[in-house]
């Protein structure tokens, strides 16, 4: 294979991935905003914006896709490529995913527990949007891995107590339901950011 060496690097993908992470960005900022106090007569507002920038971003996710077909040389294995782009566009479907709950569920407030994940899955999109910028060079980049790991922590011991409260303080089985699933949804988002930096951890690896 070494008479192909002389081919240039598709580094495309390094771009991909930064307007993906940009997106995450975009739709986590909006959904802080969403959830915050104030806000509940603007949710149908802010979940379509939401929506705007997942479709957006599945689009994106079907480029790279159609791209991995043709592109000979790719700076990273094939499926890691593949599987990072999928896993970035996760984030925002779970991110949309919560934000319509809000609206299909006809809640006309949030939570604390609910802005406080929505906290913590915007400082997340900071930090991967920061380890993607330098993910050609990746020099400095463990510190906002184990931020990602960190943020990961806390945002399941946001869900244990919200889901705790949840079923120790309300009655309204209906209520309950509707809750967990947000929660679960926002856990979900968390959990997928973190992921993310697992693939991204592994794609180094492979290549130092």
């Amino acid at each position: 294979m070494a008479r192909f060496s002389f081919l240039p690097r598709e580094d495309q993908y390094f771009s991909f991935f930064s307007q993906m992470t940009s997106y995450i960005f975009d739709a986590s900022r909006l959904l802080v905003e969403m959830l915050g106090e104030g806000n509940q007569h603007k949710y149908d507002e802010y979940a379509q914006r939401i929506k705007s920038i997942e479709h957006a971003c599945d689009e994106l996710t079907h480029t790279v896709s159609t791209q991995l077909n043709k592109t000979f040389i790719t700076p990273f294995d094939r499926e890691d490529i593949y599987m990072l782009s999928s896993a970035l566009d996760d984030i925002v479907d779970l991110i949309d995913d919560a934000s319509r709950a809000m609206v299909m569920f006809d809640l006309h407030e949030s939570s604390p527990h609910a802005r406080r994940f929505a906290d913590v899955i915007h400082r997340m999109a900071v930090q991967l949007h920061e380890v993607v910028s330098v993910l050609a060079k990746p020099v400095g980049i463990t510190p906002r891995l184990v931020e990602i790991h960190r943020l990961e922590n806390e945002g399941d011991d946001i869900y244990h107590t919200a889901i705790a409260e949840l079923f120790r303080q309300q009655t309204d089985p209906l209520t309950v339901f509707k809750w967990k699933e947000i929660y679960e949804k926002l856990e979900a988002a968390v959990d997928r950011c973190e992921n993310v930096a697992n693939i991204i951890e592994s794609m180094i690896i492979k290549h130092t």
